[in-house]
C-alpha cells in the first residue's frame, strides 16, 4: 500500500487535542492502545505540522491497516503516510471514504457486487466500528479483499 492515505481532517473522532508534535503522538498512541490494537513493531510519528506516519513492521497486513485507520479517523488528521510493512503479509484492503447516504450494505454492493457481504466490512473495521449502522460521512473504512461469487 505504501504512500499517503487521505482522510477528512474535519471528520473523525474528536479527542480534544491538537494532533501535532509529541503531544499529538501521545494522543494517537493512546487512541490505538484504547482500541486494543497490537502495535508491536510499529511506530506512530507526528511532526510539528500535524503530519502523521506509521512506520515499521506490523504483525499483519490487517493490523497495519487498522492502525492506519485508527489514527487517520481522528479529527485533525488529514492523511497518514504509510511507511510500514507487515511481518505476516496478507492481502491489501481497499479504503473507502463514507459519503452521505452510504450504508455498509451499499458499500458491500459497490465493492463485492452484493449487499450480503456487509458483515465482512463491519468485522474488518472492528474495533473502530461498534455497530453496522454507526458510520459517518468522512470516515474511512477498510474493504477487505475477499473471494466472491462475482470475482
Amino acid at each position: 500500500m505504501f504512500g499517503m492515505i487521505p482522510f477528512v481532517k474535519a471528520a473523525g473522532r474528536g479527542l480534544g487535542a491538537m494532533i501535532k508534535g509529541r503531544k499529538g503522538k501521545e494522543t494517537l498512541e493512546k487512541e490505538v492502545k484504547d482500541l486494543g490494537l497490537d502495535t508491536s513493531g510499529v511506530e506512530i510519528e507526528v511532526d510539528d505540522d500535524g503530519g502523521v506516519s506509521v512506520i515499521g513492521e506490523a504483525v499483519s497486513q490487517e493490523m497495519k491497516e487498522k492502525i492506519i485507520l485508527a489514527v487517520g479517523n481522528v479529527e485533525g488528521v488529514g492523511g497518514v503516510e504509510d511507511k510500514a510493512g507487515s511481518v505476516a503479509g496478507g492481502r491489501e484492503s481497499q479504503f473507502h471514504t463514507v459519503v452521505s447516504g452510504d450504508t455498509l450494505s451499499a458499500i458491500s454492493k459497490k465493492y463485492y457486487g452484493t449487499w450480503r457481504l456487509y458483515p465482512e466490512i463491519f468485522e474488518a473495521n472492528k474495533p473502530m466500528l461498534s455497530h453496522p449502522d454507526k458510520i459517518y460521512p468522512g470516515q474511512v473504512l477498510r474493504i477487505p479483499a475477499i473471494e466472491t461469487a462475482t470475482s
